[in-house]
């Protein structure tokens, strides 16, 4: 997780296969679950059932909708969600890049060859609780952006790579060593 300008961000992982898997069709439609409700990322946070439900009437009620960008990036938008929704499991987005737009090119091209596999939500908490195992516990989010990114909060949910294979471990590792690095270089213990 990150937070900029109030902004925070979770990543988690596109799951290469089964009812979890980010599904590319027609090179720009893509679709899959941007949060899962219940798993604790490596922030410590766990997104809880109905944290959306809100936002997303709030959101329909204004006429506006949840912006698709690459990277985070505010300057970077790569697409539209045609349909975000809360199901039992998560966050369900479903949209099409655009080939309009060079980012939307390169992210269809990025997707198709693998080289990237991860959604992340861009939202501002609203109301969250810590548990006695210092999980945040977020009850309802003001969601911004689903961004397309590299490198996801959630690595259990990557199907391709169950959790007892090494790679997943790998993953853990890379993510771990990249969180490390950003608290060192912003000089937070």
């Amino acid at each position: 997780m990150t937070m900029l300008d109030g902004l925070e961000r979770k990543d988690m992982a596109l799951a290469a296969g089964g009812d979890l898997a980010l599904r590319v069709q027609d090179g720009d439609r893509v679709e899959g679950y941007a949060s899962l409700f219940g798993k604790r990322d490596q922030g410590g946070d766990v997104v809880m059932k109905g944290a959306y439900a809100a936002s997303l009437k709030r959101l329909a009620a204004g006429g506006r909708a949840v912006k698709m960008l690459w990277q985070h990036d505010p300057a970077q938008p790569i697409g539209i969600w045609d349909e975000v929704r809360e199901d039992d499991r998560g966050l369900w987005v479903k949209g099409r890049l655009l080939r309009d737009v060079d980012k939307g090119r390169e992210a269809a091209a990025l997707l198709a060859a693998g080289a990237i596999d991860g959604l992340s939500i861009g939202y501002r908490t609203v109301r969250a609780e810590r548990d006695g195992k210092g999980q945040r516990l977020l009850q309802e989010l003001e969601l911004w952006e689903v961004s397309l990114v590299t490198f996801p909060m959630l690595p259990e949910a990557r199907v391709a790579a169950k959790g007892d294979e090494p790679e997943a471990e790998t993953w853990r590792k890379l993510a771990q060593a990249l969180t490390e690095a950003a608290e060192a270089m912003s000089g937070r213990p």
